[in-house]
């Protein structure tokens, strides 16, 4: 339903972090291409690892930071 499809999923500090992981993984398993961006206060309920083992790429935690320059 969604292959070939890509999807930016912008996390924020809130309780419902922890949807946004299911969320993720449903997306993954519809063929979705998931990047996660994440703010601070996100990290602070939901660590990025869990992010990057549901979407399978890299997480984004800084804007700044480019993990594929």
């Amino acid at each position: 339903m969604l292959n070939g499809k890509k999807v930016l999923l912008g996390v924020s500090g809130g309780i419902a972090a922890y949807k946004a992981c299911a969320l993720t993984s449903k997306l993954v398993q519809s063929g979705a291409d998931v990047r996660v961006i994440m703010t601070e206060g996100a990290t602070e309920f939901v660590q990025p690892l869990t992010f990057q083992a549901l979407s399978r790429n890299p997480v984004y935690t800084d804007a700044f930071d480019e993990k594929e320059p």
